[in-house]
């Protein structure tokens, strides 16, 4: 139980990776605020995890609304009277040729990936400040150690949220907050599906040091590290979480 007592806001919760980090984080025994802009699934996964509704919220929100993740924050800090941990954890990630990439393209990309942390920190970390002490664990990608094609807007965020996180560690660490990031690689989710082939799966397999699939499991038990007391003495880090695909 090494999240007792604590209460953790995740976003991207309705599939995937952040589905399974609110799974293991409430096996922990945290209480969890799930924030997805697909409402159906995320009630689903709040269900799955507390049919209750007692300590598991499902909040349908899209990351990019502003009011909306204030609501959800001043919701959770009014009921519940804390915000321990935060996860960002929600993003897309559609293939475009950079010469065919419109501005529009390039911003929605921007807004969902990189703008919802600017949001979702901001938001929170003046109820961190208040208390002293927090959590904040952002999503990042193995992608941006070594650059993909047709992904440019998507790399781009990427590394955007690495240096956005090694930024404001060193702004709020004398507040006793961490913020660390994951950068994920080949996970296998359904997502995955509309975007690579079996193909060029065989073909990350074959680059990664492990020769098996990373699971969204493997992520979220280093988010679960990176939220507990046992990564107290780290911040401002990237962990790979890539089955030894890209070392550095």
């Amino acid at each position: 139980m090494l999240l007792d007592t604590k209460v953790a806001l995740i976003t991207g919760t309705g599939t995937g990776i952040g589905q399974e980090i609110a799974r293991l984080f409430a096996e922990h025994g945290a209480r969890l605020v799930l924030l997805d802009r697909n409402g159906e699934a995320n009630q689903a996964t709040a269900h799955s995890l507390d049919p209750s509704g007692q300590r598991a919220i499902a909040a349908n929100v899209d990351v990019r609304d502003r009011p909306s993740i204030d609501a959800v924050v001043s919701r959770t800090i009014q009921e519940w009277g804390q915000i321990d941990i935060l996860v960002n954890n929600a993003g897309v990630y559609p293939r475009q040729e950079f010469l065919t990439m419109t501005e529009q393209q390039w911003d929605e990309m921007h807004d969902i990936n990189l703008k919802s942390m600017f949001h979702l920190q901001q938001a929170v970390l003046p109820h961190m400040i208040g208390r002293q002490r927090g959590k904040i664990v952002n999503i990042s990608s193995v992608t941006f150690h070594f650059g993909a094609p047709n992904l440019a807007h998507y790399v781009a965020t990427k590394g955007g949220v690495i240096g956005l996180s090694r930024s404001l560690a060193r702004e709020v660490g004398k507040h006793n907050i961490h913020i660390n990031c994951i950068t994920p690689g080949a996970v296998r989710v359904e997502a995955e599906k509309a975007v690579v082939s079996e193909e060029q799966i065989r073909e990350y397999v074959a680059q990664q040091s492990l020769q098996r699939r990373i699971l969204p499991i493997d992520v979220a038990r280093v988010a679960l590290f990176l939220s507990c007391d046992l990564s107290d003495g780290m911040t401002g880090q990237t962990l790979n979480v890539d089955g030894g695909w890209i070392m550095h």
